[in-house]
């Protein structure tokens, strides 16, 4: 017998905010040391109250927008009950009733063609705290408490685990371009729901959740693995197939059983009190669609158009801040091919050098665009803008003070290069008589003199042209 693999995600998204939800302190990324970024209200203590935090709602709307959905003016929260030693107030406040968005959808294509994922609802909630197992102790962090999410849970649309690798690398896309979230370290983190039927057949079979998974190669796995046992207890009656939560076993590539699924009615949901509902009038909601960022296929179409290769819009589009610094220079003026190459080659490459990445990135549009500038019009060639590079990026000097401070706009007439050119050669006798002899590479030792004799302020093209001419 045939069988239909039928899949729904909730995925869980770290929001990236200066401060957690419910109160000031830092988000995850602020702390260094286990519950060093704690307070009274994030760790649970009696008598404090939660204060909503304006930035995740705004962030929480943009993804629903992102996503096709309904955004709900009318909000609330709700406490999810359970008892769990990393959550300090015996219950999760999220959102059941009224979540901020619904009805979304989001287009994926794949080997098998295109299908339409349904966005069931996006709500907004605080995470839990970390476990920390060693020895014969386990340890609390609660630097995690209280840090904003938003989960995105889809209607079981979803046939193939390739669909859902697809999709999960498209949100991860769209919300490190929107700087919603970075998606990484455990940032976005993934509950899959899995269950088997035959070919053909409407009723849902026998439905199991995976839990908490945030390596999309392990998902995966995972649901092949499931899928395979799901069949197999159906078509060989291996095992009777429960409605569970499970574990993936990423050394084993098995999936392990962990407690029954839970129901709503487990939960307790009842409304917080302490949280007044949320308004989001038209005014507000303009504010936020105007700052809603174009859309990735939209923005990966216009680098393509302007000749940007595909490893370099891969790049631009899973990182928000490069993204946004090779649009602000390309608005001041500069070609975005020529400032895809300054970004991606040249400042990578140094700060490569250091260990760095370009996360660690701190140099502002208009200092690269100084730079850009200059070669552009011809009053530094591209090596001395490369030297005036790293050392904005090493020490943040002001790129025009550092070209005069260094001469490194000096200005040489072709007169100047020919003598600098003829002095080389009188020097450099060797490498001159192995070039006539067929050493074509004898050339690069020539030139390389003649760069050093210019302190790199002569235009490499013309020096080579004038110095292939003064050879034959």
């Amino acid at each position: 017998m045939n069988y239909e693999l039928v899949i729904g995600l909730e995925t869980h998204v770290e929001l990236s905010t200066e401060s957690k939800i419910f109160c000031s302190c830092g988000g995850h990324s602020a702390a260094n040391e286990p519950n060093d970024c704690v307070c009274p209200a994030c760790s649970g203590m009696p008598g404090m109250l939660p204060v909503m935090n304006k930035r995740v709602v705004e962030l929480a709307v943009t993804a629903g927008l992102m996503l096709n959905c309904d955004i709900n003016k009318y909000t609330t929260f709700d406490k999810k009950n359970y008892y769990y030693p990393d959550l300090p107030c015996a219950y999760q406040i999220t959102q059941l009733n009224h979540p901020i968005c619904t009805n979304g959808c989001v287009t994926l294509k794949t080997s098998a063609g295109s299908r339409d994922i349904r966005i069931k609802q996006i709500h907004m909630e605080e995470d839990a705290g970390k476990l920390v197992h060693g020895g014969k102790y386990s340890y609390v962090d609660f630097n995690r408490t209280s840090v904003p999410l938003i989960e995105i849970v889809t209607q079981p649309d979803f046939r193939s685990a390739e669909e859902v690798v697809t999709y999960l690398n498209k949100l991860k896309s769209m919300f490190r371009s929107g700087g919603i979230s970075e998606c990484e370290e455990g940032a976005m983190r993934c509950d899959v729901n899995i269950s088997v039927r035959p070919e053909g057949s409407e009723a849902f079979g026998v439905r199991t959740e995976i839990k908490n998974m945030s390596s999309f190669e392990a998902i995966e796995r995972a649901i092949h693995y499931e899928a395979q046992r799901h069949m197999d207890a159906l078509e060989f009656e291996t095992e009777e197939l429960v409605q569970e939560t499970r574990r993936f076993d990423d050394a084993s590539g098995k999936t392990m059983a962990m407690r029954n699924k839970e129901t709503e009615s487990d939960y307790r949901y009842f409304p917080d009190a302490n949280l007044m509902p949320i308004i989001i009038d038209d005014a507000w909601l303009d504010e936020i669609k105007a700052k809603k960022p174009a859309a990735v296929d939209e923005k990966a179409e216009d680098y393509r158009a302007a000749g940007i290769s595909e490893k370099e819009i891969d790049m631009l589009i899973s990182n928000h801040k490069v993204s946004k610094l090779l649009d602000d220079i390309v608005a001041m003026g500069c070609k975005a091919k020529d400032a895809a190459a300054w970004i991606l080659t040249d400042c990578a490459g140094i700060l490569r050098k250091d260990g760095k990445t370009l996360n660690d990135l701190t140099i502002t549009a208009e200092k690269l665009f100084a730079v850009t500038s200059m070669v552009d019009r011809g009053d530094i060639n591209r090596n001395a803008g490369k030297k005036i590079l790293i050392a904005i990026i090493e020490d943040d000097v002001d790129p025009v003070a550092y070209c005069k401070e260094k001469g490194l706009d000096k200005k040489f007439d072709a007169s100047a290069v020919e003598a600098v050119i003829e002095k080389v050669i009188a020097e450099n006798t060797q490498s001159v008589q192995d070039y006539k002899n067929g050493k074509v590479k004898a050339i690069q030792a020539l030139f390389g003199a003649c760069m050093k004799e210019l302190k790199g302020a002569g235009d490499p093209a013309v020096i080579k042209t004038v110095l292939e001419e003064k050879l034959k």
